[in-house]
Parts: C-alpha cells; sequence; structure tokens
C-alpha cells in the first residue's frame, strides 16, 4: 500500500505554492474547512493569490486569516456576508471580487475537474452575473458561458481517509469539498481519520486519482454563529 500521507502540512504546501496561483478551497461557512492548511498558505506568505470559495470565512478565521495578511488579490466566491474585513477591502479597491451563483460556483469547480473547459447554464440571465459573457438560445431560452475552474491547488478537509487519499465526507462538509477536490492540478486533503488499511470503496467519495498530498486534520472545529437558549433558573 503505497502512502500520500505527510507529516508536515506546512512543509508540503511551500514546496508546490506560488505567488499569483488560483486555490480552490472547500467548506461551507466554517464548516468542513481545512483549517490547517489554510494556516500553511498562510504561513507560506505567497501573495497576489486567487481564491475560490464558497464564502471567505469570518474575520480572524478561515480564509479570513489571508484577508488578515494581505495575501488575496483576487476571490470568486457566491456569499462572503460574514467577512467585514472583506468588504472593506473591496470598497478600498484592495480586492477583485467575481460573484458566481452557488450552482453555478459548484458546477464551475466539477466540470474543471471533469476537464470541460466551459457550459452554458440559464442562471443569472438579465442580471449582472451576465455582463460580459457570451450569450446563446436553447429551446427558445438563452443561457449564458461560463467557464471550468482548473485550479492551481485544492485544499480539502474530509472526515476519513486511507493513506491513498481516498476520501469521505461527513454532512455539510458534503457541499463544496468533493468538488473543490477535483478541481485542483495539485490537491492537498487533510482528514480527521486516517486509516490504516483501504477505505471501503462503497463509501468513497473522492477517489484518491484526484489527491496527491494527504495531512492530518487539526481537531479545532469553529462555530460560525454560536445559538444558545438563556440558561432557566432553577
Amino acid at each position: 500500500m503505497t502512502t500520500k500521507f505527510r507529516d508536515d502540512a506546512a512543509a508540503e504546501l511551500a514546496a508546490v505554492i506560488k505567488d499569483g496561483m488560483t486555490i480552490a478551497v472547500g467548506g461551507f461557512g466554517l464548516s468542513g474547512i481545512p483549517n490547517r492548511l489554510i494556516t500553511a498558505v498562510r504561513d507560506s506568505k505567497a501573495t497576489n493569490l486567487t481564491i475560490v470559495s464558497n464564502n471567505m470565512g469570518v474575520d480572524g478565521k478561515g480564509l479570513g486569516l489571508l484577508l488578515e495578511n494581505r495575501q488575496v488579490s483576487k476571490v470568486l466566491a457566491s456569499y462572503v456576508g460574514e467577512n467585514k474585513l472583506f468588504a472593506q477591502q473591496f470598497l478600498d479597491g484592495d480586492l477583485d471580487v467575481e460573484f458566481c451563483p452557488q450552482g453555478t460556483l459548484a458546477e464551475r469547480l466539477r466540470a474543471g475537474g471533469v476537464g470541460i473547459p466551459a457550459f452554458f447554464t440559464p442562471t443569472g440571465v438579465g442580471t449582472p452575473v451576465a455582463e460580459g459573457k457570451e450569450v446563446m438560445e436553447f429551446n427558445g431560452k438563452p443561457a449564458i458561458l461560463e467557464r471550468g475552474i482548473f485550479a492551481d491547488i485544492a485544499l480539502v478537509k474530509a472526515y476519513q481517509a486511507d493513506t491513498e487519499g481516498n476520501l469521505r465526507y461527513r454532512m455539510t462538509s458534503k457541499n463544496f469539498n468533493p468538488l473543490v477536490a477535483m478541481s485542483g492540478r495539485h490537491t492537498f486533503a487533510e482528514a480527521e481519520h486516517i486509516l490504516d488499511d483501504y477505505l471501503d470503496p462503497s463509501l468513497v467519495e473522492t477517489p484518491g486519482i484526484f489527491v496527491q498530498t494527504l495531512v492530518q486534520a487539526d481537531a479545532v472545529k469553529d462555530i460560525e454563529q454560536r445559538t444558545v437558549r438563556s440558561r432557566q433558573e432553577a
């Protein structure tokens, strides 16, 4: 059994990352984000990065760390409303932002993963999303051209993995992590549980062929918005 497992996430990523790269990152809010790998990107000090992600985390957590460190020049995302620093950098003209409908973003990542350069979709027709994009009609309805995403590096978080890089996700982390993993020319995965034997093939959600480097995930799991009921007096 070969192994893609490595102990030092920072060293492995530093050997690959370069200024100006496009990095796709899995997760949904703070759920299922690859914390250890994001920290490794921060520590690499690479700059002028384009980040592709459903969102940009929150202030001081997740991809917010890269914004704080001024390493990001462009963001391609679906939703960014939880990050005040993101808004400030955008309004100051320090950050180029391309908004993409969530389903379109998912399909663009999948398309890149399977080698499809572009596709047409009716989503976004007649809105600012369609500005500057080619429009064609299919069955009498307009659709806009969207390009597949081919990331230089992909960062994902899995629940289980074997050392061949086969991955299994848990709950909400299934939303974007499998698609991000497909889109990267070099995919780094971190997993909570790394098995000594092969993962059951019927449970594999990302085949190891998409993964080049595997590391142990951090135990930290941040909660984006903590909501609790008031304590009842006895």
